[in-house]
């Protein structure tokens, strides 16, 4: 079933969907909720008992602090990623899905990770010590890829920590943050003389992956003003990096010579 406009703005007794802040579709047979993309303030969704597949139509809800979501058809804890521009989502309750797999530590750490914002999450407090962990035990996920219709077609549940995908995503964000910052992308052979995984430990990278995506989220958030100190910033790191690259290959050169 789809929840139409009409459902909202009867179960919500608004005259427009601009003005509804509260919705309460328990237990309604819902499996589309695309409507949910002209909802933009609203602030409470309870949508439990359904068969709500993708949470996609709910990343445009920019005033939304509270998410039920309990007993759905959330196969793939991915979806939680269209939840990461939400400022001030608070709580979410989960609990329920497939999505939410045998391991119910992993999976709260995994959601914790992906949303460090949370204060409650499956009816339980979040605490500090949590969100640490969560960074260290927590499955890295990566944005699950637009579907058709209201889901997603079905995808592995979290990315794997293998050395071709650790790559893949490094090089991915770190092209976001150039392209952001009006600099020309990087060749993936460029990326190819990184040490692997294997080499400097997969937990590193998964903290690089980490910062990066924390700088993206923080990259929307500036004015012209902002990104422009960013850029000079960047621009001025870049250039020293270049100079002591530079350097070092000039010390090698001569260091080969002197050995000839």
């Amino acid at each position: 079933m789809k929840l139409t406009r009409k459902m909202v703005l009867s179960r919500a007794k608004a005259c427009e969907l601009e003005s509804v802040r509260k919705l309460n579709c328990w237990g309604s047979r819902l499996s589309d909720i695309s409507v949910c993309r002209e909802i933009p303030n609203i602030e409470v969704i309870t949508l439990s008992v359904n068969q709500i597949s993708s949470l996609q139509p709910l990343s445009q809800c920019q005033n939304l602090a509270e998410l039920y979501l309990r007993k759905n058809n959330i196969q793939s804890l991915r979806e939680v990623c269209h939840l990461q521009g939400l400022p001030c989502l608070r709580v979410l309750w989960l609990a329920e899905n497939p999505c939410c797999g045998p391991d119910p530590h992993r999976y709260r750490m995994t959601v914790l990770r992906a949303l460090p914002g949370l204060q409650k999450l499956d009816n339980q407090a979040v605490s500090e010590d949590e969100l640490a962990q969560a960074k260290e035990e927590g499955d890295l996920l990566l944005a699950p890829s637009s579907g058709v219709g209201n889901g997603c077609h079905p995808t592995p549940t979290v990315a794997t920590d293998t050395e071709s995908d650790l790559l893949n995503f490094s090089m991915e964000e770190t092209n976001k943050i150039r392209e952001q910052l009006g600099m020309k992308p990087l060749p993936r052979d460029k990326f190819s003389s990184f040490e692997s995984p294997k080499q400097t430990g997969s937990s590193s990278w998964k903290r690089e992956s980490n910062v990066v995506s924390a700088i993206l989220l923080l990259l929307q958030e500036l004015d012209r003003d902002g990104l422009q100190a960013v850029h000079q910033t960047a621009g001025d790191m870049l250039q020293v990096l270049q100079q002591n690259e530079h350097q070092g290959e000039t010390q090698e050169e001569a260091s080969a010579l002197q050995n000839e």
